[in-house]
């Protein structure tokens, strides 16, 4: 059987994202959102076992024992960092790898819309990516923290579970903190983060009401957080926080989150129109009075979507309006376009007004 590290460069070598090692499988890479099988044998428990083995850090072995699953990261010099989940299945053990950026890349080199460069200048406030999973949002986040790194002299400190892109200091200093490394969890790191005197503050997940409070104060009192969370748009994106807190609280909450939001960043990896390779279609959401009112009033919040469409002046964008902006330039392709849109039957409606549906059928 061919080691580990050699899969994973096999996976490099394809652009893959993601190696699955599953006993009664063959290896399995992801390329370009796809499984793609790897020409050899099926592998075997032991095989499976072997590889876990030859990877797994005395913590996460206690945490297998413990829970029958357990979140690292491997890196090797000559292949780079990758973010690794082992886990039970069916009593065998099971391993999906993701290979992480080697280094982080620029808003332009990524896709990711311009307005962004002029959010991450911000002094204070809440940065949220949001998407599925496998839909960039480490990336994203890791182009921010080295635009601001490059660019401001600055304290950043990240909470990360496990740290993915490794950040050495530029202008500002980097302090990387990895839950089960560095710190119990990120309710105990969030606790004391703000004795730590940091300027940026970069939370890997959000994940519970504890999170969500220490987010919010940490910036309603000056400091500028980056986060994640696993929805679909910024309407989604309130609902989910508000679902943290009791009902009791959720007029605090939405205040807080009015007042504190500077930017929700909602984004899929969608399929270039050349088949290789793939390019981020991203809703963005940015602070005006109008999306501030929606957010308080509880019956406007449905209205989040309209407010968008019309924040072209903000910088802001559907994700229907990004797919049709991808579209024009021929980024990608009709049929991938519509597959991906929220809305099909507008969407193909505004691509006939445009005149664009028989230029993509051609």
């Amino acid at each position: 059987m061919p080691s580990l590290d050699d899969l994973l460069a096999k996976m490099l070598e394809v652009r893959g994202s993601d190696l699955h090692l599953k006993v009664g499988s063959p290896p399995i890479i992801r390329i370009d959102g796809q499984l793609q099988p790897i020409d050899m044998p099926s592998l075997t428990p032991s095989d499976v076992e072997s590889y876990a083995q030859s990877i797994m850090p005395p913590r996460a072995v206690a945490s297998f024992r413990e829970e029958h699953e357990s979140d690292f990261a491997y890196g090797k010099p000559n292949l780079g960092r990758f973010r690794v989940n082992v886990y039970r299945q069916r009593t065998s053990m099971s391993i999906v790898l993701r290979a992480v950026l080697p280094a982080s890349k620029s808003f332009e080199e990524l896709g990711l819309p311009p307005v962004l460069k002029m959010m991450s200048q911000k002094r204070n406030g809440l940065i949220l990516i949001t998407g599925p999973t496998g839909s960039g949002k480490t990336t994203t986040m890791a182009s921010i923290v080295d635009f601001i790194n490059s660019n401001r002299r600055v304290n950043i400190i990240t909470i990360e579970d496990p740290i993915e892109v490794l950040h050495p200091d530029k202008l500002a200093i980097v302090s990387q903190r990895e839950i089960g490394v560095d710190t119990v969890d990120f309710a105990q790191a969030l606790r004391r983060v703000l004795r730590q005197d940091p300027d940026v503050i970069l939370i890997g997940e959000m994940r519970d009401r504890e999170t969500a409070e220490a987010a919010l104060m940490a910036a309603e009192t000056g400091h500028l957080v980056i986060s994640s969370l696993h929805t679909i748009d910024a309407g989604e994106t309130i609902n989910r926080i508000l679902d943290f807190f009791p009902p009791f609280q959720h007029k605090a909450v939405r205040l807080g989150l009015a007042g504190s939001i500077q930017a929700i960043l909602s984004q899929r990896l969608i399929r270039k129109a050349d088949g290789v390779g793939r390019i981020p279609a991203i809703e963005v959401l940015t602070m005006t009075p109008r999306v501030y009112e929606r957010i308080v009033e509880e019956d406007k919040t449905v209205e989040i979507k309209e407010v968008i469409e019309e924040g072209d002046f903000y910088g802001m964008q559907t994700f229907d309006q990004c797919l049709l902006e991808l579209l024009r330039s021929g980024e990608i392709s009709y049929d991938e376009a519509l597959a991906n849109a929220t809305m099909p039957s507008d969407f193909k409606i505004r691509i006939q007004s445009e005149g664009l549906l028989g230029r993509a059928s051609a």
